[in-house]
């Protein structure tokens, strides 16, 4: 079983993870396909707005 600190590293490095690859995709334009439908640019900046603000959260619970 992970203890409260380690599952907190965790949970920051995947939230931070998702939010790089969110911004990477809004920056250089990638395109997102999901069963033949193409992922509108919207959603990796919700994506992007709520993983990076759940990395934050989890970082500053950690101190």
């Amino acid at each position: 079983m992970l203890n409260r600190n380690t599952y907190a590293s965790v949970s920051g490095v995947i939230f931070s993870a998702i939010a790089l690859l969110h911004a990477l995709r809004i920056i250089y334009g990638w395109p997102a396909l999901i069963g033949g439908w193409t992922v509108p640019m919207w959603v990796s900046w919700t994506a992007l707005i709520i993983s990076g603000y759940l990395a934050f959260s989890v970082y500053r619970l950690k101190r």
